[in-house]
């Protein structure tokens, strides 16, 4: 009954035209199993075996937190606890795999909503400890940074990152695995945060980022004006939480102009469009590099996706992203990190690892980057 609720969403490997293996010289033959559970996807995903991503499955919580308008994150963990367990025994069971071919258990330990988080961490460590095997937390930034490595023809070491999502906005040197250097990041709200809050001012259902994408498809430009925020200031750094109160301001008068809300959020749309974009071309020309890679939830939104393009053929820069469904929380971007730093005999102490914050500012390169990603 539990195992006919969980939608699972299956991805498989190189050379069945998803997902190529990256070349790890000592390490390329390890199957990694991956634990996801840092917010309100329970995700699990296997990676290695010189195929790459051998399957995975992301189960969404949306329907259950929806009555609330938000992430319960008590109901996030208990959650969890009823959909790991089944969801592991179905991925390995499409991998073609068994315990006894699952050469490490890697898992979310940070940043993420802490009890949800020590759900993933306390089965992962225990799944190592029965296996036998080595575990390892990964950090879920880290994960959405390298989640473009996970696609057919992935982009090379060093690259400019805008990792753009509910709870992270920011600009970052990405010089190799573990060598992160933050240009600028959001001092409010993120520019997920800002999409949701300001689609419940508008009156849409949770979760309101992607209903509030919709709706400005139906808006006509031009029609309110929003600011661009800090972008009479230097440096990297963003602001929206005045765009939601430029957008509660604007409503005022039109909370029943279906019309006039369509306007309002296509306003919106483009003012934080416009800011990231603006910002992220500062951040080219500082940096000099030449690839741009675009990760985390909001980098699946059309609008920006297709400014940034449009970025990159005015620079010359290559601009790279995951595919939506690697956009968003899901294991197989935690299962490439791992499979990456256990190839390189990175492990965790004994216990269970798992942060409510955990800055890449803290992360360094594994202790042998051999048979890891080199750039």
């Amino acid at each position: 009954m539990l195992r006919a609720k969980i939608k699972v969403r299956l991805r498989y490997a190189y050379p069945k035209g998803c997902c190529r293996p990256y070349p790890y010289p000592a390490g390329e033959l390890l199957n990694v199993l991956a634990i996801e559970s840092s917010c309100d996807e329970s995700a699990v995903a296997i990676y290695g075996g010189g195929q790459g991503l051998r399957a995975q499955g992301v189960y969404s919580q949306i329907e259950l937190h929806a009555v609330w308008g938000g992430v319960v994150p008590e109901l996030a963990s208990r959650d969890h606890i009823r959909c790991l367990a089944p969801m592991i025994s179905q991925v390995l069971l499409e991998a073609g795999l068994s315990a006894a071919d699952i050469n490490g258990v890697v898992y979310t330990a940070g940043p993420g909503l802490i009890g949800a988080l020590l759900v993933g961490a306390g089965i992962a460590k225990s799944l190592a400890f029965a296996w036998k095997v080595p575990a390892l937390g990964i950090n879920h930034l880290e994960g959405h940074l390298l989640a473009p490595l996970l696609e057919a023809d992935p982009p090379s070491f060093p690259y400019l990152a805008l990792l753009v999502s509910g709870g992270h906005t920011m600009l970052v040197d990405v010089q190799g695995l573990g060598s992160y250097r933050i240009l600028g990041e959001s001092l409010d709200d993120a520019a997920g945060e800002a999409f949701d809050k300001t689609a419940k001012l508008l009156g849409l259902a949770y979760p309101g980022g992607a209903r509030l994408a919709a709706l400005a498809e139906t808006g006509v430009a031009g029609r309110f004006r929003f600011p661009r925020p800090m972008l009479d200031r230097p440096g990297f750094d963003f602001s929206f939480s005045g765009l939601k109160t430029a957008a509660l301001l604007a409503l005022r008068g039109h909370e029943d102009d279906l019309v006039a809300k369509a306007d309002l959020a296509r306003a919106f749309e483009d003012a934080l469009v416009d800011t990231l974009a603006i910002k992220t071309e500062r951040a080219l020309v500082a940096t000099g590099h030449k690839t741009l890679v675009v990760a985390g939830g909001v980098g699946a939104n059309v609008r920006l996706r297709a400014r940034l393009v449009e970025l990159g053929r005015k620079m010359a820069v290559r601009t790279a992203y995951p595919r939506p469904e690697f956009c968003t929380d899901n294991a197989a971007m935690i299962a490439l990190a791992g499979h990456a730093r256990l190839s390189a005999g990175e492990r965790d102490p004994i216990g269970v690892l798992a942060r409510a914050r955990w800055p890449l500012d803290d992360l360094v390169p594994p202790p042998s980057i051999s048979g890891a990603f080199e750039a």
